[in-house]
């Protein structure tokens, strides 16, 4: 089985929302229990380590991804008021 990356669900905006509410009212600890044993749960689903790997891989690159972009942003911006003085 390969690593599906389409939304496979009918109304993804209702499932990003699932997720939102379900840490509803939790600590930053229990959020990130629940994130872990809900990790867990879906890789028991999925059940096949080479997916599960790919998706450990895709997982980590889009998360340095994204705090690269975060601290692009966070030099074009002090770049951006430093040249304004």
């Amino acid at each position: 089985m390969a690593l599906s990356t389409a939304s496979n669900f009918a109304k993804p905006d209702d499932a990003f929302r699932a997720i939102v509410e379900a840490h509803r009212g939790l600590s930053d600890a229990q959020s990130a229990d629940l994130d872990a044993a809900l990790v867990l749960v879906l890789a028991n689903h999925i059940g096949d380590l080479d997916v599960l790997n790919e998706a450990i891989a895709l997982a980590k690159r889009r998360m340095l991804d994204a705090s690269q972009q975060q601290q692009q942003q966070q030099q074009f911006t002090s770049q951006t008021k430093s040249g304004m003085n």
